[in-house]
């Protein structure tokens, strides 16, 4: 019989950025039931990221918190060198951490725009280019990066995290090509309309409307992205590069 890819992450370290609300939470639950040791990083949630760290311990896991502002330039070094201190190596990250503001390109500051692709866009560089020369060291790694559905339909009041989210795309593949033969994949997720605080601060109103666009007529809850994650993030996904997986309920098809 041919052997089965495991979807197992024993052994395995995961830094998954934003982990302590939403998608982020459900990511950093999702591999650490696969057996992943999570670092579990927040930049104002302590309390929340504390919360995922303690469940993930009370279940025999392994996790620790770690503050820092992906604001700062100095933060993503700083967060990728905490995780290898602590645990030993860094096996997935996962760049999950976002920021979403609403202006019009009319009215919009700069220090709004460059806010949003500091968080959403420059430091997901930052983080990924801090972490490849420990993946390359065992000649194993997982980059995953979180994009969403504005990325390719656009969204109103939104241009600013649309083009940060569509950058990731040709962040992504790029990377994946630099860092293929190191044995390192990187991979985009791009969730629909997920459940989340971004989501249920801004569809009042809207639901009805926004249930009719989608397909299997229901919202997406953070544990189906992230186990869309986790898969990229085991063997099972070793010959997976460069792709967009999206999670959206048919909302955006192709």
């Amino acid at each position: 019989m041919d052997s089965v890819l495991s979807d197992r992450l024993d052994g395995r370290v995961a830094l998954v950025t934003g982990g302590s609300r939403g998608i982020g939470r459900a990511t950093c639950f999702a591999l650490a039931a696969k057996g992943a040791s999570v670092a579990v990083h927040y930049r104002s949630h302590s309390d929340q990221a504390l919360e995922v760290v303690d469940s993930i311990l009370e279940h025999g896991g392994v996790a620790f918190p770690i503050a820092g502002d992906l604001t700062d330039p100095a933060v993503p070094a700083h967060l990728v060198h905490e995780v290898v201190k602590q645990l030993g190596r860094l096996d997935i990250l996962v760049n999950n951490a976002a920021v979403m503001t609403d202006s019009s390109v009319a009215e919009m500051n700069d220090a709004l725009w460059d806010e949003t692709l500091n968080v959403n866009l420059s430091a997901v560089f930052r983080c990924s280019r801090a972490c490849i020369p420990h993946m390359r060291e065992r000649n194993w790694g997982r980059i995953i990066n979180l994009t969403s559905q504005a990325a390719y339909t656009g969204s109103a009041n939104h241009a600013h995290y649309a083009a940060a989210k569509a950058g990731l795309a040709g962040f992504t593949y790029s990377l994946a090509k630099e860092v293929g033969t190191s044995g390192i994949t990187v991979n985009l997720v791009a969730p629909g309309r997920i459940i989340t605080n971004m989501l249920e601060v801004r569809m009042a109103g809207r639901e009805e409307e926004w249930l009719r666009q989608t397909p299997l007529r229901r919202f997406g809850q953070p544990e189906e992205v992230a186990a869309a994650v986790a898969f990229l993030a085991s063997d099972a996904a070793a010959y997976i590069t460069g792709a967009t997986l999206h999670v959206n309920g048919g909302l955006l098809m192709g």
